[in-house]
């Protein structure tokens, strides 16, 4: 008769039995991919547990990011209301400006200025030559846009037409250097003329005597000398001056107020002296002016 006690194999006996078993499977697996629907059905069935896991934190988090977003929507929405109030008491002030500037014109017989159409556009290309600064527009002949037509975003003018398709544009920015523009100090009225250099952050001013009274600060506007740019829009700010004698003329730099890097939506000037007419979409209104 049989014991009840008797002992199974030993416990080294067992540790080499399951090693084995182990190596075995491991082997059938990485040769095989034996055990391949054993993961995919521990993994099906060990997919709720870990989804209720991390369900706590998941419900955590998406309470602080809402209650997050609300304050700063809330913030957001006070400071735009506040900007709102702010610009439209300074287009008030504008008309007031703009009504009282037309009456001394009117005193001194001097011409009144005519307000300017204008058309928003998108940048839909970059020229990819590294020597031209150059972009293409998405409006062409077909909505009036002319050769030689200003072109400007919401800090200043970024350059001119250079030539007209159908349905886009090519723009020659004021960095390129084959552009030049006349330019006058805000601060005493100098008149400058401005070259591009090839750098997107920097114009040079021609022909500067060391004795002139420009200086390091001044921000210089379109003077609406040759016809193409309006007088008195915003084009640069001078962030150099070099006074060196042993040059013929003092070196200036300006950097210009457009974001010539990163222009995504431009606007498009028609002056009062401009034979062409814009023609709006449907979805743009003929009322628009500058």
């Amino acid at each position: 008769m049989k014991s009840l006690f008797d002992r199974g194999p030993s416990l080294l006996t067992r540790l080499v039995l399951a090693l084995t078993c182990a190596a075995t499977v491991m082997f059938l697996d990485h040769r095989l991919n034996t055990m391949q629907p054993v993961r995919s059905f521990l993994s099906t069935l060990v997919a709720p547990v870990q989804y209720l896991a991390v369900l706590p934190e998941e419900v955590l988090d998406r309470l602080v990011y809402l209650s997050t977003t609300r304050t700063t929507l809330r913030e957001e929405n006070k400071a735009l209301k506040q900007e709102l109030q702010e610009l439209q008491m300074a287009v008030q002030r504008l008309n007031f400006l703009e009504n009282e500037n037309d009456r001394l014109r009117q005193l001194l017989d001097s011409e009144v200025r005519e307000t300017s159409r204008r058309m928003a556009a998108e940048v839909v290309a970059v020229a990819t030559d590294p020597f031209s600064h150059q972009v293409v527009i998405n409006k062409g002949s077909a909505n009036g846009v002319y050769e030689g037509q200003p072109v400007l975003d919401n800090r200043g003018i970024v350059g001119q037409i250079l030539s007209v398709g159908r349905g886009t544009a090519r723009v020659l920015l004021i960095s390129d250097q084959s552009h030049a523009i006349s330019l006058r100090a805000e601060r005493n009225d100098i008149r400058v003329l401005a070259r591009g250099t090839g750098d997107l952050q920097r114009l040079e001013l021609l022909f500067i005597p060391h004795s002139s009274e420009l200086e390091v600060g001044d921000k210089l506007m379109s003077s609406g000398l040759g016809g193409v740019f309006p007088e008195g829009y915003p084009v640069a700010e001078i962030i150099e001056f070099d006074r060196d004698e042993r040059l013929q003329y003092a070196r200036v730099v300006a950097q210009p107020f457009a974001q010539l890097d990163r222009i995504r939506t431009v606007l498009l000037l028609w002056p009062s002296s401009a034979t062409e007419q814009p023609v709006y979409d449907d979805k743009e209104g003929a009322d628009n002016v500058d």
